[in-house]
């Protein structure tokens, strides 16, 4: 569908997130907007208060600012799937999409395995961050290396999180199971259980799952004397390899500390078949052209070097307004 012929009406009224002054200083745009026709999209997003929210609220107002005659606003969902499946089905026409779940859906594996949804009218624009995987260790703890965890006190994420599902993959490529560790707690992160274990001494190592720098990891290394684990490591080398989801990264708690070695899964712009290639163009253009002021709202929103960003992933392709774009720089 071209961008002339598109009529959209959107009812959603997005929800207001608070953020710092800096971040709001970010948004003043003064460069002359591209063209692009004229038109409503919709970006999906996950829940309100996430990274991934955020980032769509910045990325539409990055485009707004940018595409003469395109309207962005955002519509936060809970569930990935919902994001997906309507991104899919063209009621939404870009979404945030993490690229485990991404490669979940292509494949038809995980959740999406008994679903008979076909996501390959689907294609990418730009990865937009990393969400690195990362094990905080106590200071005292005599670990320093991933083989260091055998033997200790570990809280490996609550049944069913994507924390326990992140430590199974370690454990998998370790060759591990629950019986390795002296202890092995199931406890959530999300409301605290876990970092109080943590802080408490009663674990020794926990597993996080997040963009970062974050305030959260931040308070366990300043308040319960915790390092960032090193994750360096060749079967962990040998599972990123055999996993397209998943890159090597690092963690970075703040701008002066040393990077941890990690790895983890990125989240994803991907766009459903109603953004035609001249659309897609103007979007790309628009968010590398705004890449630094992106990247002021928050480190992570950095955006990638053109040869990264053009790797995709395996299954799906790069939309054609994004690949034109990258092919000319």
């Amino acid at each position: 569908m071209s961008v002339q012929n598109k009529i959209a009406v959107n009812l959603f009224y997005p929800s207001v997130l608070s953020v710092p002054l800096s971040f709001l200083l970010g948004l003043v745009f003064c460069m002359a907007p591209l063209s692009a026709g004229a038109y409503e999209i919709l970006l999906g997003t996950g829940e309100v208060g996430s990274f991934s929210h955020f980032s769509g609220r910045m990325l539409c107002r990055t485009i707004n600012k940018e595409v003469s005659g395109l309207s962005c606003s955002v519509k936060a969902v809970d569930d990935t799937i919902d994001n997906l499946t309507n991104l899919q089905g063209g009621s939404l026409d870009l979404a945030i999409i993490n690229s485990n779940v991404l490669d979940a859906a292509i494949n038809k594996t995980g959740q999406f395995q008994f679903l008979d949804i076909d996501y390959k009218n689907l294609s990418i624009i730009t990865p937009l961050y990393d969400r690195p995987i990362g094990i905080i260790v106590k200071s005292d703890s005599g670990i320093s290396t991933l083989d260091d965890l055998k033997g200790k006190r570990l809280n490996g994420g609550a049944p069913g999180s994507i924390e326990r599902r992140a430590m199974d993959l370690i454990m998998s490529a370790k060759g591990w199971s629950t019986e390795d560790f002296s202890r092995f707690e199931e406890l959530p992160t999300s409301h605290g259980q876990g970092s109080m274990a943590f802080c408490q001494g009663n674990v020794q190592a926990m597993i996080t799952i997040g963009v970062h720098p974050s305030r959260f990891t931040r308070r366990l290394l300043e308040n319960c004397k915790g390092v960032v684990l090193d994750i360096d490591d060749p079967a962990i080398d040998k599972l990123v390899e055999s996993r397209a989801p998943c890159w090597k990264t690092e963690i970075k708690v703040s701008s002066d500390a040393l990077p941890a070695k990690s790895f983890g899964t990125r989240g994803i712009l991907v766009a459903s078949s109603a953004i035609d290639k001249e659309t897609g163009y103007a979007i790309t253009q628009a968010l590398y052209k705004q890449q630094l002021r992106l990247h002021k709202s928050h480190p992570a929103l950095s955006l990638y070097p053109i040869e990264v960003a053009q790797q995709g992933i395996t299954g799906l392709q790069l939309h054609q307004g994004a690949e034109q774009f990258f092919s000319e720089k």
